[in-house]
C-alpha cells in the first residue's frame, strides 16, 4: 500500500470517480496495490460466494469498490476489502444507498498482492475484528493458503486441499482452498 499526501474526508473520498482501490486511513488516502493474480482472484472468490448466497437468498457479495465506515476508533476510516459478503437481515436497517456502508461484513476477504506488507495487512484484520468482522479470509495466492481469523479471535490457516467453510456468514458455502485459485 502506497500513501498519497492529501487529507480529505470520507465524502471527498466518495465524490472521487477514480478511487475504486484507494482507502482513507487517518485523513489520509490508501492506495491498494492489486496485481493481475490477485484482482482475478478476488473475482472468482466473488463467483464463488455469490453463487451460493444467490441460491440460498441469505446474503449479498460485493466487489472490492465497496467501502466500509464503521470503525468506531475512527469514524472517518474508509475500509474497501478485496470482496464482502453481508447477511440480508442485517441489511434491512440500512438506506438503499449509504455511500459507504455503516455496518460491519459478515465476511471480509483480503488477497495478498506481491506489494502488500504483512504489518498493514495484520493492521486491517485488527481492525475489522474491532469493527465487529465476523470472519476474515487473508488468501495468500504464492502460498494458495487461506488464513481465517473469526471475531472471537481463533485463527485456522487451511492448505490447497483443506475445506474453506462460510461459517456463519454463508452457512451453505464450501469449497476447497485450491478453487480459490483455479
Amino acid at each position: 500500500m502506497s500513501t498519497l499526501t492529501t487529507k480529505v474526508t470520507p465524502a471527498e473520498l466518495l465524490a472521487m470517480p477514480d478511487a475504486h482501490s484507494t482507502e482513507l486511513v487517518n485523513g489520509e488516502l490508501v492506495e491498494k496495490e492489486v496485481s493481475r493474480g490477485s484482482s482475478r482472484i478476488g473475482g472468482r472468490i466473488v463467483k464463488l460466494l455469490a453463487n451460493v448466497a444467490d441460491a440460498a437468498d441469505e446474503a449479498e457479495v460485493y466487489p472490492n469498490d465497496l467501502g466500509y465506515q464503521c470503525f468506531p476508533d475512527d469514524p472517518d476510516r474508509v475500509r474497501k476489502p478485496d470482496v464482502s459478503l453481508i447477511r440480508k437481515e442485517r441489511l434491512t436497517a440500512v438506506e438503499p444507498d449509504p455511500g459507504f456502508m455503516p455496518i460491519p461484513a459478515d465476511l471480509a476477504v483480503e488477497v495478498v498482492s506481491p506489494k502488500d506488507r504483512v504489518a498493514d495487512l495484520m493492521r486491517k484484520v485488527d481492525e475489522y475484528l474491532a469493527a465487529g468482522f465476523g470472519l476474515i479470509w487473508v488468501v495468500y495466492p504464492e502460498s494458495r493458503r487461506v488464513q481465517v481469523w473469526r471475531a472471537d479471535g481463533s485463527t485456522l490457516m487451511l492448505r490447497a486441499d483443506d475445506e474453506l467453510s462460510g461459517e456463519a456468514a454463508l452457512p451453505a458455502f464450501r469449497c476447497k482452498v485450491a478453487d480459490l485459485f483455479a
